[in-house]
Parts: C-alpha cells; sequence; structure tokens
C-alpha cells in the first residue's frame, strides 16, 4: 500500500485538480481511497460530483467549571492563551468556547480541583464513493479554531482501513501549518503542486523547508508549466536536490471539467507515482 500526499505552499495552484485525477485514474485498476484533509474548505467532493454521507462527528475536550469549588481567584484566566476564559479575582469565570482548543492549562493551574472536563462538536468526517474510488473528508465546523483535530480522525480513519487499499492520496491544506504537518505525517511519498511564478518559487520553498525539517522527500509538479518561467522551479528543484516529475500545461478541458464537477483528466498522470 503507498499512501502519496499531493499538497503546496499556496493555494490556487492546482493540489485538489492533481489529487482527484491521480485517484480517479488510480482506481480504475486499483483499489484507491481520496482523502480531502483541507478541512477548513473541503471541495474534492465537488470536482467530482459525490455525495457526502456523515461518518461521524468529531468532539473535543473542553472545561467545566464546578462553581462550588471555585474560588473566583482568575488563575485559569490568566493561563488561558486562545483568551477562551475571562477570569477577573473574585468574579465567577466567563467561558467562550468558540476560542477554546483543550489544551488543559486552566485544570492544570487550579489548585482547587474546580475544573472538569466536559466536550463539544468541532466537525464532521465524511464517506462516499465515485465509481470504483473510495473517498474521506473532514469539514471543520464554523468559528472552532483547531483543524489538526479534525485531520488527526481522517489520520485515524485511514489507519483502519489502510489495508483495504492500495493506494491513499491526501489532499493537504496549504501552507505549512499543523493541519498540513498532521496530513503529512503518515505518507510515504509526497508531491507539491505549483506553478511557475515568483509566488508559486517562493511558497513552494517553504513546503520544501518543512518537507527537509519533517526528514521527508518530496516531488515537483508544475501545473500550468507553459505560463510564467519554469527556470524559478528548477532552481528550487536543485538546491533542495529534488526533481520535477510533471508538467501539466494550461488547459481548457480542465477548466470544462473542473466547472461541471466531472473528474479531470490529465494525460499520463499516472506517470508521477512511477
Amino acid at each position: 500500500m503507498k499512501t502519496i500526499a499531493i499538497t503546496g505552499g499556496k493555494g490556487g495552484t492546482g493540489k485538489s485538480t492533481v489529487a482527484t485525477s491521480l485517484a480517479y485514474e488510480l482506481s480504475k485498476t486499483s483499489k484507491v481511497l481520496l482523502v480531502d484533509a483541507d478541512v477548513d474548505c473541503p471541495n474534492d467532493h465537488l470536482l467530482l460530483s459525490i455525495e457526502r454521507k456523515h461518518l461521524k462527528t468529531v468532539k473535543q475536550r473542553i472545561p467545566k467549571f464546578n462553581l462550588i469549588k471555585c474560588t473566583r481567584c482568575g488563575d485559569c484566566g490568566k493561563v488561558c492563551k486562545t483568551h477562551a476564559i475571562v477570569s477577573i479575582k473574585g468574579n465567577e469565570p466567563i467561558f467562550l468556547q468558540n476560542q477554546c482548543n483543550g489544551c488543559g492549562a486552566c485544570e492544570i493551574i487550579c489548585s482547587k480541583k474546580a475544573i472538569e472536563w466536559d466536550s463539544k462538536d468541532i466537525g464532521k468526517i465524511y464517506f462516499g464513493k465515485k465509481d470504483n474510488l473510495d473517498f474521506l473528508s473532514g469539514e471543520l465546523k464554523t468559528n472552532q479554531p483547531i483543524s489538526e483535530f479534525i485531520v488527526n480522525h481522517l489520520n485515524e480513519e485511514i489507519e483502519k482501513n489502510k489495508h483495504n487499499y492500495d493506494y491513499i492520496i491526501i489532499d493537504t491544506a496549504a501552507g505549512t501549518h499543523c493541519p498540513v504537518i498532521a496530513a503529512l505525517e503518515n505518507a510515504n511519498e509526497i508531491i507539491a503542486v505549483t506553478e511557475p511564478t515568483p509566488l508559486g518559487a517562493h511558497d513552494l520553498e517553504i513546503i520544501l523547508q518543512l518537507l527537509e525539517k519533517m526528514n521527508k522527500k518530496g516531488k515537483i509538479i508544475i501545473n500550468r508549466s507553459d505560463i510564467g518561467n519554469k527556470k524559478i522551479i528548477g532552481l528550487l528543484a536543485n538546491k533542495y536536490k529534488t526533481r520535477i516529475v510533471f508538467e501539466i500545461p494550461f488547459s481548457k478541458d480542465i477548466i470544462n471539467s473542473y466547472s461541471k464537477g466531472e473528474p479531470i483528466t490529465i494525460p499520463k498522470i499516472l506517470s508521477v507515482i512511477k
């Protein structure tokens, strides 16, 4: 079983286009799971016209205040880095649960053991299918701060079911923040999608630096390769001792499929996994 993560330093480079096309083509001859790990803004199901079905709700712990034990000391508010607790000495703490990340600092600081644990819903995991392609998706609830928790639950589902597949394709969020790191952790092959522009090169370098810190090797796909300057991407490939494995020229056919929610066909896309 091979797990391939499709990632990129910036949004709009064609990451989801590559992930959905690669997964769909592989599914014609292999057992494939496509995972949309861009949980802040999942859209792979739209590109493939997949109807998602609710698999499970993701919960996160939040503090519950025992006001009988609470001495109104104000310490819990002082240690809350997300400002989810407003606690003024002599007054009952005010809890803003949407800002809470469940870190537990408030429980640790409370000498009177006046903080217990409750939970809140922070997102959902979905499952779907397109022909022979299985699909898994996570979505963070609006106004919740910790999207990597949703990705961690996706990773749990992957771990439980990975023996059923020949390939697992993970479409990560853009950038190098925590949910991207969580999505990349278990991949044994990583492909960064970029474009031959100064912005594309700048953000590609950021993702290559991240992979270097994670001790993972990456490959590069240049999307819209006939628009811009490919030399700047080649220089980065040499600098980080990686290689450009595929180039996708600008195509109106891709745009038309994208707008219709039809599987996108990229000629010879399967060559990226060889």
